[in-house]
């Protein structure tokens, strides 16, 4: 199977390492952003979602009218539109910008992010609710009259759209959390689930307990794996530079981020990096963990450090496990979506390519 690979672009110049700086929504930045993907050979962009940010729907149409062929992957919090508008909308932006649109599932994984929005929820009733939600989505862009719901968190009749995805029978839909609530309506939902970049004896267990959740109902899913690659010409320079980042990142957050004097994030996910960043500084060779155990593992944050090759020789080990989507950002985020274009993504389409002609097929056949 072939491998895809997604960035993820902001509306400002911004990371762990750099305090933001410009205006919030930086219009040029941003058409350059979309635009520097498109030309490093990435597949899609992931727009985020936060509650104190840009609207992404917004940005996901400007990025599809300055870029040609790049996807996008728009992150979506159910419960703060109605489903059925929410159909109507990613229809439209799917016929707008020509069937390159994904839908990210991201349910919450922290009360107070939530309650920012007005969400008053339980962690489990937030994926309760993520099921009914995805299922009317569903519904709503393959029937073929009108529909009336009555379930747990919503009611509704006579609900159609006219607009429907261009993408049949709907745009791919990716999923995350690590919580066994969110494994459970992955395997019921999701095309494409999403793991943080944890060491490959955990990433292995999560992928078969998605296989068998998806199995329960018939279905089959497909795996991506998000990390930050650190990448030199040298592996010395690689982790010089690895150093340099971490160095960075406590200078800026001060005392109180570091390890141990934070609570503990609600997230699973996050608990889980944090957990994996206990065993040690490095582990799997070269999947580095420090920029995780310093920031709470608060989103995407351990890294693979390296040379392009051995960088792509880790991602491989992902791919032999499944995975054959990765979500890969920078901690220069504009500089690096460069750089990663010019011999990690090939790299690694490269030897995908070579063994799908050598007839070696990873672990998900």
């Amino acid at each position: 199977m072939s491998v895809e690979f997604i960035g993820m672009i902001g509306t400002q110049s911004a990371s762990e390492t750099h305090p933001p700086r410009g205006p919030l929504i930086d219009v040029d930045y941003v058409r350059r952003f979309a635009q520097a993907h498109e030309r490093a050979g990435f597949d899609r962009i992931l727009i985020g979602y936060f509650s104190n940010g840009a609207d992404g729907f917004i940005v996901a149409s400007y990025a599809a009218f300055v870029t040609e062929k790049l996807k996008l992957m728009l992150a979506h919090r159910p419960g703060f539109v109605a489903p059925t508008v929410a159909a109507r909308k990613l229809a439209t932006l799917d016929q707008f910008s020509g069937g390159r649109l994904a839908v990210h599932i991201i349910t919450g994984g922290d009360d107070g992010e939530q309650r920012k929005d007005g969400d008053f929820l339980s962690h489990d009733e937030r994926y309760a609710r993520t099921d009914e939600y995805v299922g009317i989505l569903r519904r709503i862009w393959t029937a073929d009259q009108p529909l009336d719901h009555e379930g747990r968190y919503y009611k509704f009749q006579g609900a159609s759209s006219e607009v429907r995805p261009l993408q049949q029978p709907y745009p791919p839909i990716y999923f995350g959390g690590s919580s066994d609530a969110a494994l459970s309506i992955a395997g019921k939902h999701a095309d494409v689930y999403a793991l943080w970049g944890e060491p490959l004896e955990e990433a292995g267990r999560t992928i078969s307990r998605v296989r068998t959740s998806a199995a329960r109902h018939g279905r089959t899913v497909r795996f991506s794996l998000s990390t930050r690659p650190v990448l030199a010409s040298t592996e010395a320079e690689a982790w010089d530079r690895a150093r340099s980042i971490i160095e960075t990142v406590r200078r800026i957050r001060g005392r109180a981020m570091l390890p141990g004097s934070g609570k503990t994030p609600q997230s699973v996910g996050s608990q889980r990096l944090l957990e994996a960043a206990a065993k040690g500084k490095v582990l799997d060779e070269r999947l580095w963990t420090e920029v995780a155990a310093a920031t709470g593992a608060r989103g995407n944050t351990t890294a693979l450090v390296g040379t392009p090759q051995q960088v792509g020789s880790s991602l491989l080990k992902y791919y032999d496990l499944g995975v054959t989507t990765f979500l890969i950002r920078g901690f220069d985020p504009l500089e690096d979506a460069i750089d990663y274009g010019r011999e990690l993504i090939p790299f690694v389409r490269d030897e995908v390519a070579r063994r799908e002609a050598a007839g070696v097929h990873h672990a998900a056949f």
